[in-house]
């Protein structure tokens, strides 16, 4: 019993590192993701018995190669140690929620949607992304709380110069913080420094300075800690991966090392056999 359960195991595991099987897998996922923007339209309405079927065989899929992954792990449980795995098994889980009860189907087709993320999953260079922007987060914070700092700084200092000229955007300090996300995006920000100029012709430096702080110096200390953290990560997997080959050499140096200590056992043993006396 046991050894067939190893052998399906082996079979299980060679299909889930098979390339086919993984790009595969990467083609499903693009399927699903189109279907969820073809039944956007309300020419495919006509399509819709199809598309049903479509989804659900998709599902299924998904479903088959969910379970194909924790049948080829030696206990399960190790399946559920890696963080993306887990994400995958909640994905999967999330899509059998049925399409056709009518007070189910808005939360299916919202679930439905998650699962173009099983893509990065699948990709490392997209996983490195994501573990990079995830660590980046806590950093960026500090950086954030900073700029909004300056923002509230400048929304007020605007609040108290220019509400009598336009109190829609400067009449509060929340309306000016929202002119000022505007400008800070370069949208039509001229139009408001060209209206508070005939006021007041030094407000450009205002404006100016406010640009400068938070479009190049901001944007530009989020930028490098992102690439930081990119950087750091790029360097750790090609420790474990140099340090999961060395493993890998080891343990053939070790099955070498066996394999010599049987030889020569087996040539000591054909030996004394030859050097035996014949009755």
């Amino acid at each position: 019993m046991n050894a067939t359960f190893a052998t399906w195991r082996d079979h299980f595991e060679r299909l889930r590192a098979n390339k086919l099987f993984e790009t595969a897998v990467i083609a499903i996922i693009l399927l699903s993701a189109l279907l969820i923007g073809a039944k956007t339209y309300e020419e495919t309405t006509r399509f819709e018995q199809w598309l049903l079927v479509l989804d659900t065989a998709i599902t299924v899929f998904f479903l088959v190669e969910i379970l194909i992954r924790m049948a080829a792990e030696k206990r399960l449980r190790d399946f559920f140690r890696q963080g993306w795995n887990v994400f995958d098994f909640l994905i999967v889980m999330a899509s059998l929620v049925p399409l056709d009860n009518s007070d189910m189907v808005l939360l299916a087709r919202l679930l439905r949607i998650f699962r173009v993320l099983r893509l990065v999953s699948l990709i490392p260079e997209l996983r490195v992304l994501m573990a990079a922007l995830v660590k980046s987060i806590p950093r960026m914070g500090y950086v954030a709380l900073l700029m909004f700092i300056i923002f509230y700084i400048y929304a007020a200092v605007g609040s108290f110069l220019f509400a009598d000229i336009d109190d829609f955007l400067w009449g509060n300090i929340t309306a000016a913080l929202l002119t000022l996300f505007r400008v800070a995006t370069f949208e039509d920000w001229t139009d408001v420094m060209y209206a508070t100029q005939e006021a007041y012709a030094w407000s450009w430096l205002y404006y100016l300075t406010f640009i400068f702080l938070t479009a190049f110096i901001f944007l530009n200390m989020m930028i490098g800690i992102v690439l930081d953290v990119m950087q750091k990560e790029s360097v750790q997997i090609e420790i474990e991966n140099g340090e999961g080959e060395a493993a890998e050499l080891h343990g053939l140096r070790d099955d070498v090392r066996r394999l010599s200590d049987q030889l020569e056992r087996m040539e000591a043993t054909l030996a004394a056999r030859e050097n035996a006396p014949r009755g």
